[in-house]
């Protein structure tokens, strides 16, 4: 390569007080490097996903954000429709109760006495502060839920979710669950034991019922809704189990059929090590906020370019992965698409939700 191609445009040095919006002032991190471009070039992503007619969203995202205010701006996406199916961690669909349930989070100290704290009953995220009392308030509000439904029957996640949604709609709670069933958005949680869900089913089971949620119905449920995709657009907020069960769409929902093909979805390509024995929908634009690094080999950290190895990403897709802190990034990113997107998408409506 020449010099000449390797010069092609300037770092632009970031001028103080010359940005009128977050929008502008990631427009013009987007000229500088590091993570700062990679964070402007994320909300780019999104904005593109987000007015591709053709693109259904998935969001997965983990850690506990709900505890640290982050939780009305998932329920700001879901209600613009910017997310089309949500697959998050336990934690993050339960612990937002708190707040919607009028109880709260308190700021706090991470060199705390944790020994004092667990004596008055204060349990810690880091810096921030949750009472003991309000988690098992929350966690028997899930209970009573649970005992109004069907005893034996197998539920899948997105049912059970989409049920308490409902349920949770009716009684002027508007927690992401309730938030998701009222604008027609999926929820599939497959690690939902994981969470006061699992706490919740206990209390269940002590009061003489038996909650069963199916965890292979739910992976059919969830494949099955590639008969109704076109191309997929893949935001992940950390990454974890949600990352793979997102990432997996893209390379075996085929399998769920004797010819290797996902019905009624366009596309498709193989390998030629495997022939037409399996067809990949590698996702055609990939966003992911993360602190974790690839070279342990997990796949929280795993590159969207060793991703394309699986078939997962798209060669040549708009793929970006931005190293930052989600409660820096997550609010960042959507003050800027709420400056920048004029528009409500339609969503994708799925006929089995």
């Amino acid at each position: 390569m020449s010099a000449k191609k390797l010069f092609q445009k300037k770092v632009d040095a970031i001028e103080v007080g010359s940005s009128k919006s977050i929008s502008e002032l990631l427009n013009r991190m987007g000229n500088t490097g590091f993570q700062g471009k990679s964070l402007a070039k994320v909300v780019d992503v999104y904005e593109d996903m987000i007015r591709d007619e053709d693109v259904t969203i998935l969001f997965g995202y983990t850690g506990s954000l709900s505890t640290t205010g982050q939780w009305k701006i998932v329920n700001w996406l879901i209600e613009n429709r910017y997310i089309d199916i949500l697959i998050p961690t336990g934690a993050n669909i339960s612990e937002d109760l708190v707040d919607a349930m009028g109880m709260a989070y308190w700021q706090g100290d991470p060199k705390a006495n944790d020994e004092l704290l667990f004596s008055e009953g204060v349990n810690r995220y880091y810096d921030v502060y949750g009472k003991e009392s309000d988690y098992l308030k929350m966690t028997e509000f899930i209970a009573e839920f649970i005992v109004t439904l069907e005893d034996g029957y197998k539920y899948s996640s997105k049912e059970f979710l989409h049920l308490f949604g409902l349920w949770l709609s009716g009684r002027g709670i508007k927690s992401i669950v309730a938030v998701a069933a009222q604008n027609g958005v999926p929820i599939f949680c497959p690690a939902i034991a994981d969470s006061p869900y699992g706490d919740a089913a206990l209390i269940a089971k002590s009061r003489g019922f038996n909650l069963t949620i199916d965890a292979i119905k739910d992976y059919i449920e969830f494949m099955k809704l590639g008969e109704g995709v076109k191309q997929t657009g893949v935001v992940y907020i950390g990454g974890g189990v949600p990352k793979d069960f997102i990432q997996l769409f893209a390379v075996t929902a085929d399998l769920l059929y004797q010819d290797r093909k996902v019905p009624n979805r366009p596309g498709g390509n193989t390998r030629k090590e495997v022939g037409n024995l399996e067809t990949y929908y590698p996702h055609k634009y990939a966003i992911q906020i993360t602190t974790d690094s690839p070279q342990w080999g997990g796949l929280s950290g795993c590159t969207f370019d060793e991703a394309v190895s699986w078939g997962k990403e798209q060669p040549g897709g708009r793929l970006v992965q931005c190293y930052c802190d989600a409660t820096i990034a997550l609010p960042l990113i959507t003050q800027a698409l709420s400056e920048r997107v004029d528009i409500k998408r339609p969503g994708r409506v799925f006929t089995n939700n």
